[in-house]
C-alpha cells in the first residue's frame, strides 16, 4: 500500500528543485557578501583615519549609485533576461572587492579610490537586484513559501556576514575581509550560471524611455505601493542611512570592532526567526501584519544609542531583526503577487530605488550631523522616527486594507 504524501511533503518537494537550490545558494552567499561590506568598509575607513564622514561617503556612494541605476537595471531585465545581467554583476563585484583587498594589503588606499570602488559596486548591484524579485516565481511554485525560506537565508547571511567580517578584521586584517567578500560573489555567479531557466517572450516593441514610462505608470497607479515608499523615505534618511556609520562609531567606541560585527549578526539571527514565523503565518492583510511587526525594528537604533552591556545589546538587535524580516516577507510576496509578471522587473526597480534613494542622503549627512548634535542623540532620533514610520504604515488606509492574493 502506498504511503500517503502529506501537504507539507508535497510543498517541500515542489519548492526544493535543483533550480531553487542553486538560486538559494546564490542568494545566500551574495547576501553574505553584501552584509560583509558595511562592517568591512566601516572598519577600513575608520582605521585609515577618514572618520565618520569618510564612512558616510563610502557607504553613501554605494547606495547612491545603486538607487540611481536600479531603475535601468529593471528595464534591461524586462527587455532581455535578468539572469545574464545578474551573472555579469557578480563578476564585476568580485573584481572590485578583490582590488580593494589587494590595495589594503599593499598600502594605504586614498579615500577617493574607496569611494570610486563603492560607487562602481553600487552600479553593479543595481544591475543584479531587480532580477531577484522576478526570478522567484521562475524557480518556485509557491512564492510566499519561497520568500519565507529566502528571508531565513537572508537572516543567516545578515547574521554570518557581519560576524565573519568582524572576526576577519579583528583576527587577521581588513584586506582578508574584502578577499572573502570577493569569493562570495564568485560563488553566487557560478550558481546562477548553472540555473536552467526556460526562455520567455518579452515585448521589445517599446523603447527604453517607453519602458521606463510604463513601469512608472504601473508603480504610481498603486497607492499602497507608493505610500510605503514615501514612508521608507523617512526611514531611509533617519534610520537606515545613519545606522551603520553612527552605530559603528558608537558600538566600536564602547565595546570594540568585533562586538559591532556581533551586533549586526544578532540582527541576522532575529531575521531568521522572523522569516520562520512568516513562513507559517500568512495574514489576510499582509502589509497590516507586517506594519505591526515593524514596531520591533526601532530597537536596533535604540540599542546603538544606549550601548548597554553586550548581551542586552545583542538582544535588542535580534528582536529588531524579527520585526524587519516579518515585514520583508509580507512586502516581497505582496509585490510579486500584485504586479503583472511582464512588468515586475521595472516596477520592482522603482520600488527598490524609491525604498533606498534616501539612504545615501542619510549616510552622507550622518558625519556632519553627528559633529553638530552628537552620535547618541542622532541614534535616539532614529529610534523615534522608526516608531513613527510603523505608526504611519498602520494609519495609511491603502496599506492597511490591502488583502492577500489567494493561492
Amino acid at each position: 500500500m502506498a504511503t500517503p504524501v502529506t501537504t507539507t511533503e508535497t510543498s517541500r518537494t515542489r519548492l526544493w528543485t535543483s533550480n531553487f537550490a542553486l538560486y538559494f545558494v546564490a542568494r545566500i552567499v551574495s547576501m553574505l557578501g553584501d552584509m560583509m561590506i558595511p562592517v568591512s568598509m566601516s572598519v577600513a575607513v575608520l582605521g585609515l583615519g577618514y572618520g565618520v564622514t569618510g564612512v558616510g561617503l563610502a557607504l553613501g556612494a554605494w547606495m547612491g549609485a545603486f538607487a540611481l541605476f536600479v531603475v535601468f537595471g529593471g528595464v534591461f531585465a524586462d527587455r532581455f533576461h535578468p539572469l545574464p545581467q545578474m551573472i555579469g554583476a557578480d563578476a564585476v563585484r568580485c573584481a572590485l572587492q578583490s582590488a580593494l583587498a589587494v590595495y589594503l594589503w599593499l598600502g594605504h588606499p586614498p579615500l577617493w579610490f574607496i569611494v570610486l570602488a563603492s560607487l562602481l559596486g553600487g552600479v553593479a548591484t543595481a544591475m543584479f537586484q531587480p532580477g531577484l524579485t522576478s526570478m522567484v516565481p521562475q524557480v518556485a511554485s509557491d512564492p510566499h513559501q519561497a520568500n519565507g525560506v529566502l528571508r531565513v537565508s537572508q537572516g543567516l547571511a545578515t547574521m554570518l556576514g557581519p560576524a565573519l567580517a568582524g572576526v576577519l578584521v579583528a583576527s587577521f586584517s581588513v584586506g582578508w575581509a574584502f578577499a572573502v567578500d570577493a569569493a562570495t560573489f564568485a560563488i553566487s555567479g557560478i550558481c546562477l550560471l548553472l540555473l536552467k531557466i526556460p526562455r520567455f517572450e518579452v515585448d521589445r516593441s517599446e523603447s527604453t524611455l517607453q519602458n521606463l514610462k510604463s513601469g512608472w505608470q504601473e508603480f504610481r497607479s498603486r497607492s499602497w505601493l507608493w505610500a510605503v515608499i514615501l514612508i521608507w523615505w523617512v526611514l531611509g534618511v533617519t534610520v537606515w542611512g545613519p545606522i551603520h556609520p553612527l552605530g559603528a562609531a558608537s558600538i566600536i567606541g564602547e565595546h570594540g570592532k568585533a562586538v559591532f560585527g556581533y551586533a549586526e549578526a544578532a540582527f541576522g539571527a532575529g531575521s531568521i526567526l522572523g522569516g520562520l514565523v512568516a513562513i507559517k503565518l500568512r495574514p489576510a492583510r499582509p502589509l497590516f501584519g507586517g506594519g505591526i511587526a515593524m514596531f520591533l525594528f526601532p530597537l536596533m537604533p535604540l540599542g546603538a544609542a544606549l550601548v548597554p552591556s553586550v548581551p542586552l545589546l545583542l538582544l535588542l538587535y535580534a528582536i529588531s531583526g524579527i520585526g524587519w524580516a516579518f515585514w520583508g516577507v509580507q512586502w516581497a510576496t505582496t509585490v510579486q503577487t500584485q504586479i503583472p509578471e511582464d512588468k515586475l522587473n521595472r516596477v520592482a526597480a522603482y520600488e527598490i530605488a524609491g525604498s533606498i534613494l534616501a539612504v545615501p542622503l542619510g549616510q552622507v549627512l550622518a558625519g556632519p550631523a553627528s559633529a553638530l548634535f552628537g552620535v547618541h542623540q542622532l541614534l535616539f532620533v532614529a529610534t523615534i522616527a522608526g516608531l513613527g514610520c510603523a505608526v504611519a504604515l498602520l494609519a495609511t488606509a491603502p496599506i492597511r486594507r490591502l488583502r492577500r492574493v489567494p493561492g
